[in-house]
């Protein structure tokens, strides 16, 4: 006599009737989740301010550049006088930051060849700044190898 085995059958619990998973931790994450959405929105409708900018300090300089899309990897950075200042095949950090601009400019109905501020300050921060929209980005805390890259750029633009 040949004996056949019975179809796998998934389901939820295993076979000694054990959760997968325990009933608390679910409900520890749904709580988890219900309690963030009521602080982000208790926040947004009391105006409270943004809390994760950094405190502007002293501005040392500041740049404006265009920064206009190529292929889904390359950016080509412009002067704000139009003057080409570099094209990169592959942008990486620059790139994405481009992306953002641009997607934010597209969410306000902005042109998209206006130019973006890059603003050094004092204590050594840079920054890109959008005055069009609310786009900000915080170059250095990316790390100090997407911070350079914009340094590159802006030695560039200084020479």
């Amino acid at each position: 006599m040949t004996h056949t085995p019975e179809p796998f059958t998934p389901g939820f619990k295993r076979e000694d009737n054990n959760d997968m998973i325990p009933v608390g931790l679910v409900r520890a994450m749904f709580a988890l989740a219900f309690l963030t959405l009521a602080l982000v929105g208790f926040a947004t409708l009391t105006g409270r301010a943004p809390a994760a900018i950094p405190d502007n300090g002293a501005i040392v300089q500041e740049w404006h550049l265009r920064l206009v899309a190529g292929t889904a990897q390359a950016v080509t950075v412009q002067a704000a006088d139009g003057m080409h200042i570099d094209r990169l095949d592959h942008g990486g950090f620059v790139t994405v930051v481009q992306n953002g601009l641009q997607t934010a400019r597209h969410r306000y109905g902005v042109d998209a060849t206006l130019p973006l501020r890059i603003v050094a300050y004092e204590n050594g921060r840079l920054s890109a700044i959008d005055d069009h929209t609310n786009y900000r980005v915080e170059l250095d805390v990316f790390g100090p190898d997407n911070k350079a890259a914009f340094e590159r750029l802006l030695t560039t633009l200084n020479n």
